[in-house]
């Protein structure tokens, strides 16, 4: 009798801290002022979530392996810098969620094809993905990258056709 009450207490137990993880949703909702631009200062490692001239929310941010100056082709490890506009989401990304920044256009494509190269392509604000905890300051191939609870606010506040100013 003592050994089964002991099994069936932790087993509650077990499930007990299992259920609210199982249970939590990584999709949020936001009721805050709409954020009009996102602005990202690559030297300062930090995103700013914008509605208006008021910021409403700012991030640590992790950038590409290679992060000084702009993204000129495909595995030069930069982020691109310049205006863009967020273009997509995609709920099942392999880094948590990740919302798509509309690089290349034109002129990025102009420049490497000047140089006989690919500008390259799928560049996202992102999460980490657990599995890239630790990875460094700097770590991704060419996207802005925050915390995985962080990109779940994000992808809540962020709508496609938001404008994008990615600064050196």
């Amino acid at each position: 009798m003592r050994r089964r009450t002991f099994l069936t207490t932790a087993a509650i137990g077990i499930l007990g801290t299992a259920l609210p993880v199982a249970a939590r949703s990584k999709f949020r909702s936001y009721s805050g002022p709409e954020i009009t631009q996102i602005v990202v200062h690559k030297a300062k490692r930090r995103m700013y979530l914008v509605s208006g001239t008021d910021v409403v929310k700012r991030y640590r941010i992790s950038l590409g392996g290679n992060p000084v100056g702009p993204k000129q082709f495909e595995g030069d490890g930069k982020t691109p810098e310049g205006l863009y506009y967020i273009d997509r989401q995609n709920p099942v990304s392999a880094f948590h969620l990740s919302l798509g920044i509309s690089y290349p256009n034109e002129e990025d494509i102009a420049r490497a094809e000047a140089a006989g190269k690919l500008p390259g392509s799928d560049i996202f604000i992102h999460g980490r993905a657990r599995k890239n905890r630790g990875r460094g300051r700097d770590w991704t191939a060419g996207c802005i990258a925050v915390k995985d609870r962080e990109m779940e606010m994000i992808y809540s506040m962020v709508k496609i056709g938001t404008p994008i100013f990615i600064l050196p």
